[in-house]
């Protein structure tokens, strides 16, 4: 057959054009549009996220090395240095006087107090010791003893005097508990210690360290040189706190 032709038309006509297939893929090109899959699409913040990772790291790693050779060296100096509790006794008391009336506590209490350090590699110096004697509770008096350095396996004695008169609010309770003392003749008095000390390794010396010292003691009463009862050296509570 030929060609049709119209005599309107200056070519030749060929049928209508055909539309594309329905279910052609559309083609995006890499790097453009959303379609990029993971790609980053800010370089920069890349490189910075990478960076903080990487310090962090560095610092986590460097602070448990320092814990490590921290603990290795305290670790070293205990089992060169294996330092001792210090000891405290109260060897001697002497209580001459001990009444109490209208709430008003008057006393006379003496002390030798020993201290001994069994350490041999390990000497101490006392920056601070505060004496105080308690009655059931209730502070009569706080005294300052003299401050000292003490050596390796050392005993060391300190003298506390506490005398004069303190007000204090004793309950019925309190009250019972003095009367049964003055029928036995022997006090329930507690001398408490707050120390300020220092440690000292060869040619290094600690932080300051505060114990506390606790000596719970019974001491007879004397009267005109005549005790009535004999007072038992006493060693104390050590507390480092």
């Amino acid at each position: 057959m030929g060609e049709t032709r119209q005599p309107h038309l200056n070519g030749a006509y060929y049928g209508p054009s055909i539309p594309p297939p329905s279910n052609s893929k559309t083609y995006h090109r890499p790097g453009r549009g959303g379609g990029g899959g993971g790609c980053c699409c800010n370089p920069f913040s890349c490189c910075c996220s990478c960076i903080m990772n990487c310090i962090c790291t560095c610092i986590c790693q460097i602070l448990f090395t320092i814990l490590i050779v921290v603990g290795i060296i305290v670790l070293i100096l205990w089992l060169v240095f294996r330092p001792n509790t210090i000891k405290f006794h109260v060897t001697e008391a002497t209580l001459t006087e001990f009444n109490i009336s209208n709430n008003t506590v008057h006393y006379n209490l003496a002390l030798n107090l020993t201290i001994r350090n069994p350490n041999k590699r390990i000497g101490i110096y006392y920056d601070k010791i505060d004496a105080s004697a308690y009655y059931q509770g209730q502070r009569l008096k706080t005294v300052e003893l003299p401050t000292f350095y003490q050596g390796k396996k050392n005993t060391s004695t300190l003298n506390a005097e506490f005398i004069g008169s303190q007000l204090v609010p004793l309950g019925n309770n309190e009250m019972s508990h003095y009367n049964e003392d003055r029928t036995s003749g022997t006090y329930g008095i507690d001398i408490k210690l707050n120390l300020r000390m220092r440690l000292k390794f060869a040619f290094v010396k600690s932080s300051k360290v505060k114990p506390k010292i606790d000596c719970d003691l019974k001491i007879p009463l004397s009267s005109n040189g005549t005790a009535s009862g004999t007072f038992q050296p006493t060693r104390c509570d050590f507390d480092w706190r």
